[in-house]
């Protein structure tokens, strides 16, 4: 098995896209390190100062005139309401929620690349894997070694794991080490407010705790993680049962699009929460935003990545093992 998951390694690097992502990943850390900059000096230069109190309380002012206006939905003036909420919660208990800082950055950079970025940079590498040995011929050659077909793709499988996990590894790298370079590389053991609900009241803070921002960063990580190895079992699935890779990326990526839309317009669909590309974004409960649907929970949605997990899992192995090759 060791071997067989080297010689995966090893036409992966070959392919070099793991160099690729790491390229796009360091551009566009690198953009939006300079969109944050430029923010942060465009509220400095909006406000006069760049205390951290006087821009939530401007922000608090600015939601409350958003709230108070008419030509925006009741949907959205909830979500408006929790999040004023938070702000004022983050003020009266005098709580940074962007501690200047790389950590601060990294954190942010993930929660955001976590329901669409991440996993099509998860996508590339998983929908080629296996449809690659059918586009090269190389799938007959592979079959008739005396090894096993459940191995060959155990092997394959494994593989697509280690790459994964060193995509995630990079983003987390990149983002640290290029945005520390603007912001210090401080902000490690800053206090970060975690365990925000939402419930039919607003926002409730009941289970709220303070925690240093590594151990915030190690959740981050944890589910941005999680959400990476569910989006590359489907594709890793897709390769498996469609040849072409360019249709298995077309089919992923036309779920992935759709999940991020259908995450702000499904709130009155209730069985659409059962779609894994709806229940991505697990950061939210980290954060305490609104659920794309009420009654969502972390539990829920991990649960629902678990299933849709084991069953791209289980068909890709059922299929591989079964189908015959010509």
């Amino acid at each position: 098995m060791s071997k067989l998951i080297q010689n995966e390694m090893m036409k992966l690097i070959a392919k070099k896209r793991l160099v690729v992502i790491a390229i796009i990943i360091g551009i566009l850390v690198a953009l939006f390190t300079y969109a944050q900059y430029k923010e942060t000096e465009r509220q400095r230069e909006k406000l006069g100062t760049d205390d951290w109190r006087t821009i939530i309380q401007q922000t608090i002012i600015d939601q409350q005139n958003r709230i108070s206006s008419p030509r925006i939905s009741d949907e959205w003036k909830q979500q408006l309401q929790i999040a004023l909420q938070q702000n004022q919660y983050y003020l009266d208990h005098d709580i940074n929620p962007s501690e200047p800082g790389a950590p601060t950055f990294m954190r942010i950079f993930l929660e955001n690349s976590i329901e669409l970025f991440i996993p099509l940079m998860v996508m590339v590498i998983a929908s080629d894997i296996v449809s690659s040995e059918h586009s090269q011929g190389s799938i007959k050659l592979l079959l008739t070694r005396p090894v096993k077909r459940w191995k060959v793709l155990l092997s394959k499988y494994i593989t697509l794991i280690l790459a994964i996990s060193l995509i995630v590894a990079i983003a987390g790298l990149l983002s640290y080490s290029i945005s520390g370079l603007v912001f210090g590389y401080k902000g490690w053991g800053a206090p970060v407010l975690t365990g925000f609900s939402v419930s039919d009241s607003g926002l409730d803070t009941a289970s709220v705790k303070l925690i240093d921002q590594w151990q915030f960063l190690l959740m981050d990580f944890g589910l941005v993680w999680l959400v990476a190895i569910v989006v590359g079992t489907l594709s890793f699935m897709l390769s498996v049962l469609i040849r072409s890779t360019a249709a298995g990326m077309g089919v992923m990526l036309a779920a992935l699009i759709s999940g991020a839309i259908l995450s702000n317009m499904v709130s009155s669909w209730e069985s659409a929460k059962y779609f894994f590309m709806v229940n991505l974004k697990l950061t939210n409960y980290m954060n305490g935003n609104p659920p794309p649907i009420e009654g969502m929970t972390l539990s829920f949605s991990m649960m629902v990545l678990l299933v849709w997990w084991a069953a791209g899992l289980f068909v890709s192995f059922y299929v591989f093992t079964t189908k015959d090759v010509y």
